[in-house]
């Protein structure tokens, strides 16, 4: 059973708490915010136990932590062992801001004795924490953060942020998803940029192959193309896309998703394929990042829908 959770009295921003490399981004969103940060001492034994030591006694009750949570395995453990650490330094309430959250791929048992981690991790946070600030997590087969989350899960989206960056930073865009699932992203930051969209077709010809159709190029016409998607993981279908869009006589392709997990040679997949330009928001840090979410992560912490939640 899950413990009760104390009552929310007031409306003042939490006190942010992280550790390692979140805590710059953390810093930041207590400043837009009006908050403070917490200054917690961390390091690793050499087993690579973690070690935490708060140097000051917490100010407030009501507490968050920011975490990035990539690589996810590491970090999640150091995730439940803050939270865990916060309830005994005297706080009443531990929030958790994932600005990605990982362990949303495997939402359904597909072969016979799969596990369900996203169900497993979701069981995880939900018993450590009191409610969960994310961006665009990859809902696939589970549609709302409701279905996993027995706490106060809300998501933020990141297409308005990154619509404007677009109509900023490139010329007559036009927003491009590089497969069907891509579409939603692709309409909604379309919609955002003030500009016009389409979705190419991807054949998926094994684990670590696909192929793109050159289906729909005349509704990009002689504008550029911007490949918007919620995740670049293996960069294979945006490389992909890349290609197509380059061997039609698009000379400049941007690439544009909301999360950099970029596993091992993504990138170089992506600038091989001919990208000129490779944008991220900075939910996860890389060198790629150009959009920046944190006033979009300030503003929600202290909106009436995240008081409630607390």
């Amino acid at each position: 059973m899950l413990p009760a959770r104390a009552a929310f009295t007031g409306i003042a921003p939490p006190l942010l708490m992280a550790i390692g490399d979140d805590a710059p981004v953390a810093a930041r969103i207590a400043e837009a915010a009006g908050g403070q940060t917490a200054t917690i001492e961390s390091r690793h034994f050499p087993d690579g136990e973690i070690y935490l030591r708060l140097e000051h006694s917490l100010p407030a009750p009501d507490v968050a932590v920011v975490a990035t949570l990539s690589p996810p395995n590491a970090r999640a453990m150091e995730l439940l062992l803050l939270a865990s650490a916060a309830r005994e330094w005297g706080a009443e309430r531990v929030g958790l801001i994932a600005p990605y959250l990982p362990y949303m791929r495997q939402d359904a048992e597909l072969r016979e004795g799969e596990s369900v981690t996203a169900r497993s991790f979701a069981a995880l946070v939900s018993g450590s924490f009191d409610w969960l600030l994310t961006v665009d997590p990859h809902l696939h087969r589970i549609h709302e953060l409701s279905e996993l989350y027995v706490i106060p899960a809300r998501s933020l989206h990141a297409a308005p942020v990154v619509g404007r960056w677009i109509r900023n930073n490139v010329q007559m865009p036009v927003i491009v998803g590089p497969d069907a699932e891509s579409s939603q992203w692709a309409a909604a930051t379309a919609r955002a940029a003030n500009a016009p969209f389409t979705v190419l077709e991807k054949t998926r010809l094994g684990d670590a192959d696909v192929a793109i159709s050159a289906a729909h190029l005349e509704a990009i016409g002689r504008r550029t193309p911007v490949l918007v998607d919620d995740v670049i993981s293996t960069g294979r279908t945006q490389a992909a896309a890349v290609r197509i869009l380059r061997e039609h006589g698009h000379a400049t392709v941007v690439c544009v998703a909301v999360h950099a997990v970029f596993a091992a040679g993504a990138h170089e997949a992506l600038v091989d394929a001919g990208a000129r330009v490779i944008a991220t928001t900075n939910t996860l840090p890389h060198p790629t990042n150009r959009i920046d979410l944190v006033p979009l992560l300030a503003r929600a912490i202290t909106s009436d829908a995240m008081v409630a939640a607390r």
